[in-house]
């Protein structure tokens, strides 16, 4: 699966964030660094959502 994710330089290194996941964040020392940490924090946030989803219906739509 892919997720656009935002990079911006800043005076600590490399902030990034996945805009189609509010609150899903990550940062690190080189832009690379920080894009191998977002990995890390998308699986996280996906793992929670499905662990706070148990017991509520869903469905699945397609799109595009």
């Amino acid at each position: 699966m892919e997720y656009k994710v935002n990079i911006k330089k800043t005076t600590e290194g490399f902030s990034v964030w996945v805009p189609g996941l509010p609150g899903c964040w990550s940062q690190g020392k080189t832009e690379k660094d920080a894009v191998e940490n977002i990995k890390d924090a998308i699986a996280s946030y996906l793992q929670t959502v499905e662990e706070i989803s148990k017991g509520v219906k869903s469905v699945y739509v397609n799109v595009g």
